[in-house]
């Protein structure tokens, strides 16, 4: 899919391009050699047909102007001290890269064709400094083509990719949305492979981590706020009307979300971490929800399917807990003209409809619990539930349900204090209906716990905690 050239990027090349160089001088000052300023001056300021047939005539010559050759360096080498030549040249040998589709080959035949380049992506730590931006577009234009041209794994694209994707995630880190959109379309471009991809997941750290959080502001929740994202808590309504959240542009949501499409094609490697580390389900449920257009909507839906499709154990249950089947019946009757989406809504529809056909009140539960986040769905205020299920969450999976219950409650939910006061509800019930598995409790730090959350400043969460330990006390008395 090929996107626009990223709108600050061209800006940028457009301004160096327009600059007068000195060349005489920098030729004196042993900048450049004479022969390198000839080459450069046979294809400067001239129309792209006679620039691509000076090239095409003379490919070696053009290969060692820019890598370098067994006895000379590359002109960016040789020109380190003149950061005007050296940006200079980053502009046109982009432009060549792009106007002369012979030359790319040729460069990666080259015994190593990123080396001139990779010391360049840190020479400052200034984001806005043009050599690491030019370099990091020509970088992903040549492993992009090899990654593409050499399917097996190769010790330099690997290193090259690597470093590439830890500068991009330095600009998806940024406050600038310009600078934003030129990693996020540079992710785009190099991951077109399954190497890629792997890779970008292996990075997840500095590559995920800055999109997600762009995600989030996009959908109206911070880092800390996942109420917001397991509640639905915006409208579509709202967000045409008022903008995305965190003023994310469309422009760039549609990037972002191209780039985790992509990296969705591995899902049955990415599914379940993305799920675990930044709860992509109720994430994506709450931008689809908002979407504004009908393009974002089919990324979206696409990407909940590649990702549930392989992991429906583990991220069904996410997505039922995140109100998505109602969601989906919701855009089922919207007007919807694009195949590839209603194909998709339909499949994930099918989906989550089988799942939760077969579904009992116990799953439902046990999925919520294992997903992280507790909320005030039917299970927990229903005696009834508690009598009948109370043994089997303690002994489901070796006590599987109340370790997590405890892994739950060791969190302090600054910003969803009801996931206390839940959890406590939910320790008191077992309590009760299992007094002789109190023990079991105690292991897991639940007694510990629910003591120490008597002193929570929230109302909900002080009631649940004192009911809880008012269990224990009455099994102690009664004894």
């Amino acid at each position: 899919m090929s996107l626009d050239p990223p709108t600050y990027l061209n800006s940028l090349q457009n301004n160096i391009r327009a600059r007068p160089i000195p060349w005489e001088g920098a030729v004196r000052a042993g900048h450049i050699s004479d022969v390198e300023l000839k080459k450069i001056k046979a294809i400067d300021k001239v129309r792209k047909e006679q620039r691509k047939q000076t090239v095409e005539g003379d490919l070696e010559a053009y290969r060692t102007l820019l890598l370098g050759a067994e006895s000379e360096q590359s002109v960016l080498e040789s020109a380190k001290k003149r950061a005007d030549v050296i940006q200079y040249i980053l502009v046109l040998a982009g432009d060549l890269i792009n106007d002369v589709p012979s030359l790319s080959p040729n460069l990666l035949d080259h015994p190593d064709p990123y080396k001139p380049f990779l010391p360049l992506l840190s020479q400052s730590t200034n984001l806005e400094d043009p050599i690491p931006l030019l370099t990091s577009s020509i970088l992903t234009s040549l492993i992009s083509s090899a990654l593409v041209a050499s399917p097996k794994s190769s010790a330099k694209i690997d290193e090259g990719l690597r470093k590439l994707y830890k500068y991009l995630a330095t600009l998806a880190r940024s406050q600038d949305s310009g600078l934003q959109d030129i990693a996020v379309q540079e992710y785009s471009a190099l991951l077109r492979t399954k190497k890629s991809r792997e890779l970008f997941w292996k990075q997840r750290e500095d590559t995920i981590n800055p999109l997600v959080d762009i995600l989030r502001s996009a959908s109206g929740a911070g880092k800390d706020t996942d109420s917001t994202l397991w509640s639905g808590g915006a409208s579509i309504r709202s967000a045409t009307e008022a903008g995305l959240g965190g003023g994310v542009g469309l422009q760039l949501l549609y990037h972002v979300l191209l780039v985790v499409w992509q990296l969705s094609f591995e899902g049955a490697l990415v599914g379940r971490g993305l799920q675990d580390e930044q709860e992509i389900i109720p994430l994506y449920t709450q931008l689809l929800r908002l979407s504004p257009k009908e393009k974002t909507t089919r990324l979206l839906l696409s990407t909940l399917y590649n990702l549930t499709s392989p992991n429906r154990t583990h991220l069904l249950p996410a997505a039922v807990q995140a109100k998505l089947p109602a969601l989906l019946g919701n855009l089922s009757s919207r007007h919807f003209t694009d195949p590839d989406l209603l194909e998709d809504l339909k499949n994930l529809d099918a989906m989550l409809d089988e799942y939760t056909r077969n579904q009992t009140t116990f799953d439902e539960y046990a999925a919520e619990v294992q997903s992280g986040h507790l909320r005030w769905s039917p299970p927990h205020r229903n005696p009834t539930f508690w009598a009948e299920n109370a043994r089997r969450i303690l002994d489901d999976d070796k006590g599987a349900l109340p370790k997590k219950l405890a892994e739950i409650m060791g969190k302090s939910w600054d910003n969803d204090k009801q996931v206390l006061a839940i959890a406590c509800n939910d320790v008191a019930n077992l309590v009760k209906e299992v007094p002789e598995k109190r023990s079991q409790l105690e292991k897991f730090g639940l007694k510990a716990r629910v003591m120490e959350l008597m002193n929570e400043g929230d109302e909900s969460v002080r009631w649940e905690s004192l009911r809880a330990v008012g269990e224990w006390l009455r099994y102690s008395f009664d004894r």
